[in-house]
């Protein structure tokens, strides 16, 4: 029985696929379990936030004044409230895991004498496993070919990479900055150095652009629920009433603005749409990146494997020096490795293989994987009894490293026809021959021109980022619309942002640059996306508010982006984009129900005592009311709403200028029905108290009808849950008020008429609502 840390095959030969199947059995899958809450614990705390907290101290009050039964109501509803947010978060937590499940890490290894991919999880001790810059270590290996830089900061803490070669280990969990090496599986899952081996970064819990607003307008609400409750107090204290039953009421006013039901809202908003997202091919490693795309309005794109096929083949042979066309590509084959599987190597392996120029291949000696750095990769080989060294990189450094005459023409000419141009040299140690120049042709997505089109149409600019010369990306960028205005990526140093809006194209861009684009791109107001596919990518992609990593993206950059490609191209940031602005649009309709619902149980409460004496609802039925609200208004993340075809950004003022006319017209309907039911009905207080309860639960229900289509309300279809819930709203408070359930039963025939008056009114507002909303920029 093998044990982990030894080893049964040569390293290079690998593992056959029953050996593996043996192993994996034995040894169990290459992962470590994730460490879980208890659920217990997860659902107690959410009776410990700042909500909650008001409720309970509203609990001891009504118990100390003696009045328990609406204690044990007021305790009923909040342990409901935390079990129902528990429930949903539990959802949306195992939508997440699912979804993670996707991105799991692919290695390269050789199984059944050939390289091929397989999922890390199912790596054994004694797989062959191939690394090269980008990668994530999947497994504890031992070197045994090439040479690695991995970063090892996040599992060791040394500030400085690591270089490792043949005989060394690299850790689960370290990142390959640079060169490729090939080693030895020596331990997995549990029984790694550092374990877990799934993900590298974690998505930073920050607060979204949303929560972040809904908080601030709430902030502002609870201000003016301060002043109120002061002037309550002072009317209180000066008209001699009992301090006992005005506390217990201010403190549930409090109570009233607050979103007990934001964050379960919220998380089950973005988690369908995540789970929408996902079967178009977009997966969501951090769900508030949903609702950053619904403000995104520049995307900053790679060029290869995004806008282009990343289908390198070979288009052109420009020979020097009297060597013959299938000589050039022989010696650029030898100067490339298909265990790295780098397109550019496969496309000249590939066209070597069908001149059959490679049947007699020379002994390899030494191979150097392409470095940024150098800009070239290498081979040292033997052949004919003599040490020869082959070279291919960037044309113009392997021109001026063999010493050849001035190419740059050439090169331009072929790049203006937008080919990859590379040169290639042939030599040994000492001194090098320039060989010629090698033209790869990588063309534009057929999908490429429309995308560009569709997001132009949605108000997002694309720019190109690209490594490759200005005539190249130009030529691209020109045939799938994206411009010609072509400029070097020094310009972002030399003018700042102000080069953003004089540039369709950044070319001749290091990956360090792309982190740089960002940052100028954010400093300008501008909401940035951005796509990578590297591991020097990650800065970038965790920089921008909308980070992408393409499908073919390293483990690294997956693990630093905020949505995953699955399908090739971009055309699927088009569905991330409406996606997210339908969340954006049933959020919206949200925080304006809020904002309504609160300047008008506020106003109305504190106000209604000063002018009549009397509480006109008690902190029981408000507790009532929260919890009917809140049925309803989570309903609303399952909302049919049509998307922007403009970035949506967020605008406290402008909401709040909305919010106050349509609060002010539902405050003269509040007033005037506790005026009809008081003078005209003569209706005893705790009846009229019912009275306004059942109200304000059918004006917040018309709120949300209100609000949530931004032309008149009839234009679109309500979702089929938002419909159940109101109808179940409406049944189940008419019931407990026509029966005196915890309230003073009022008439059925009282509350139909209520019901209708409410429609009626609320239908008059939809008219004054459209030149509001028109006002303030929201139709």
């Amino acid at each position: 029985m093998i044990e982990q840390g030894t080893t049964t095959a040569s390293p290079l030969a690998g593992l056959s696929s029953s050996e593996a199947a043996r192993l994996l059995e034995q040894f169990g899958p290459n992962e470590v379990a994730e460490e879980k809450t208890h659920p217990l614990l997860a659902l107690l705390r959410k009776f410990w936030s700042p909500v909650p907290w008001m409720l309970e101290i509203t609990i001891i009050l009504q118990i100390a004044i003696g009045k328990p039964d609406e204690a044990a109501v007021i305790a009923v509803l909040l342990v409901v409230n935390a079990v129902l947010g528990y429930l949903q978060e539990g959802r949306a937590n195992k939508a997440l895991t699912l979804l993670r499940q996707r991105l799991d890490i692919q290695a390269r290894v050789l199984r059944d004498g050939r390289w091929q991919f397989v999922p890390a999880r199912n790596l054994v001790p004694g797989d062959a496993v191939h690394l090269r810059m980008g990668d994530l270590v999947p497994a504890d290996l031992r070197l045994v070919e090439g040479r690695v830089q991995v970063d090892q900061s996040t599992l060791t803490g040394e500030s400085l990479p690591v270089e490792s070669g043949p005989g060394t280990d690299v850790w689960s969990g370290a990142v390959v900055t640079r060169g490729e090496a090939t080693g030895q599986v020596t331990a997995t899952g549990s029984r790694t150095r550092f374990g877990k081996t799934a993900e590298l970064v974690r998505s930073a819990k920050t607060v979204s652009h949303l929560e972040a607003v809904i908080f601030g307008i709430v902030k502002y609400l609870v201000l003016l629920d301060i002043v109120l409750v002061a002037a309550l107090l002072v009317y209180a204290v000066t008209t001699g009433m009992a301090l006992v039953d005005v506390v217990p009421f201010a403190l549930i006013l409090l109570v009233a603005s607050v979103p007990v039901a934001l964050p379960a809202t919220f998380t089950l908003a973005t988690a369908l749409g995540s789970l929408e997202l996902a079967k178009r091919g977009v997966l969501v490693t951090r769900l508030s990146a949903i609702e950053e795309a619904a403000a995104m309005d520049v995307l900053a794109s790679d060029k290869t494997g995004t806008i282009t096929e990343n289908r390198l083949s070979l288009a052109a042979l420009k020979p020097a020096n009297g060597i013959s066309e299938n000589d050039l590509l022989r010696i650029a084959a030898i100067a490339c490795d298909d265990a790295t599987q780098d397109p550019i190597d496969l496309a000249i392996l590939g066209a070597a293989r069908e001149r059959s120029l490679l049947q007699s291949p020379p002994r390899r000696i030494r191979f150097t994987p392409f470095d940024p750095q150098t800009r070239r990769s290498e081979t040292v080989f033997e052949e004919n009894g003599l040490t020869r060294r082959a070279v291919k990189g960037a044309s113009l450094e392997v021109a001026a490293l063999a010493g050849a005459p001035d190419v740059a023409a050439e090169v331009e000419a072929l790049a203006a026809g937008g080919y990859r141009v590379l040169g290639v040299a042939i030599g040994d140690e000492t001194a090098l021959q320039f060989a010629g120049l090698v033209a790869l042709q990588d063309p534009p997505r057929k999908d490429s021109a429309a995308l560009v089109e569709n997001l132009r149409q949605l108000g997002v600019r694309v720019v190109m980022v690209t490594g490759d010369g200005q005539a190249t990306a130009r030529t691209v960028a020109k045939e799938v619309g994206i411009g010609e205005r072509t400029c070097p990526a020094s310009m972002l140093v030399e003018n700042g942002a102000s080069s953003i809006a004089q540039c369709d194209v950044f070319a001749q861009v290091f990956p360090e640059d792309k982190f740089h684009l960002v940052q100028a791109l954010q400093r300008s107001g501008h909401v940035t996306g951005m796509t990578g596919d590297g591991v020097n990518d990650a800065p970038a992609l965790k920089q921008a508010e909308v980070g992408i990593a393409v499908a073919n993206a390293t483990d690294v950059a997956k693990a630093a982006a905020s949505l995953v490609l699955t399908n090739p191209g971009l055309g699927d940031v088009v569905a991330a984009v409406e996606t997210s602005r339908r969340i954006y649009q049933r959020m919206l309709t949200y925080t304006l129900n809020k904002i309504i619902k609160t300047l008008e149980i506020a106003i109305f409460m504190s106000v209604g005592v000063m002018l009549t004496g009397v509480f006109v609802i008690t902190p029981l039925l408000i507790v009532l009311l929260l919890f009917t609200n809140d049925f309803v208004t989570m309903s609303i993340a399952t909302d049919r709403v049509e998307f922007s075809r403009k970035p949506e950004r967020w605008r406290i003022p402008n909401l709040m200028a909305t919010a106050a006319p349509l609060a002010a017209l539902i405050l003269v309907l509040s007033f005037s029905v506790f005026f009809v039911g008081r003078d005209w009905l003569h209706l005893p207080l705790p009846q009229l108290q019912t009275l306004i309860f059942v109200m304000l639960v059918f004006t917040g229900l018309g709120n949300v009808y209100l609000v949530r289509e931004r032309r008149h309300f009839w234009r679109s279809r309500p979702s089929r849950w938002l419909l159940i819930a109101s109808v179940i709203d409406i049944a189940v408070v008419g019931l407990m008020a026509s029966q005196g359930i915890l309230m003073t039963a009022i008439s059925p025939a009282l509350i139909g008429g209520l019901l209708a008056v409410a429609m009626g009114y609320l239908v008059l507002m939809d008219f004054l609502k459209i030149g509001i909303f028109r006002r303030f920029g929201l139709a």
